[in-house]
């Protein structure tokens, strides 16, 4: 039988094995609008689902929160953030929101303060924030589509985030819109699924399946 004082040496041990395993789980907070809300489908069926689904297997310790709502703006996003952060405490927040902004036509310059906020919000809670940039229709005119998608740049190059410059890239070839012209069909889901992973795969833990494939073509500013 080992002494007390062995007994105890192999507990830490262990027991520091176990913490530093701990540590590779991650969860992951979606803070989107409809577009990760999987509008028009069931939740199933949206990338965010088929993200938990692939994750879950392989990091069982991790866990994805979707906190999307269709028709989400940057003000009620940055509304919501604190009371998800206290209730979930995530190690990561993706934030897919401002294509609501736009289609609203409110001020980009407000959009660009609201993601600032939200970013700040997430590091302050020892979070890792995620920027999936949006576009808008061109029939709002060259001058507002352009101040719009720069803020998202803007916000990316300053605050040093993981960055996918527009999430929809892609989907017109590969799937297409459903009937309204501005959600991604069923079948476009996995392409926004490997959007989304060229900026998260990087940082997650290389248990998920899809890490290997996502560090190449990661996008960083």
């Amino acid at each position: 039988m080992l002494p007390r004082h062995r007994v105890m040496a192999v507990f830490v041990f262990v027991t520091a094995i176990l913490a530093t395993g701990s540590v590779r789980a991650q969860s992951v907070l979606i803070l989107g609008d409809s577009i990760s809300a999987a509008y028009g489908m069931e939740k199933s069926e949206g990338w965010v689902h088929r993200f938990e689904q692939k994750l879950m297997p392989y990091c069982s310790n991790s866990r994805v929160i979707n906190a999307s709502v269709s028709g989400e703006t940057t003000a009620g996003g940055k509304a919501r953030l604190p009371t998800l952060l206290d209730t979930h405490k995530p190690d990561i927040v993706v934030i897919e929101l401002g294509g609501n902004d736009g289609l609203r036509g409110l001020s980009p310059i407000a959009m660009r303060r609201n993601l600032e906020a939200m970013i700040t919000l997430a590091r302050d809670n020892g979070a890792t924030p995620v920027l999936l940039g949006m576009r808008i229709p061109p029939n709002y005119g060259p001058q507002y589509t352009q101040l719009f998608e720069q803020q998202f740049k803007q916000v990316a190059s300053q605050q040093a985030v993981p960055f996918m410059p527009f999430f929809l890239e892609g989907i017109l070839e590969n799937g297409g819109f459903q009937e309204d012209g501005i959600h991604p069909t069923i079948e476009a889901q996995t392409l926004l699924l490997r959007n989304a992973e060229t900026v998260l795969g990087p940082i997650l833990p290389d248990c998920y399946a899809g890490n290997g494939d996502a560090k190449e073509g990661d996008e960083h500013v």
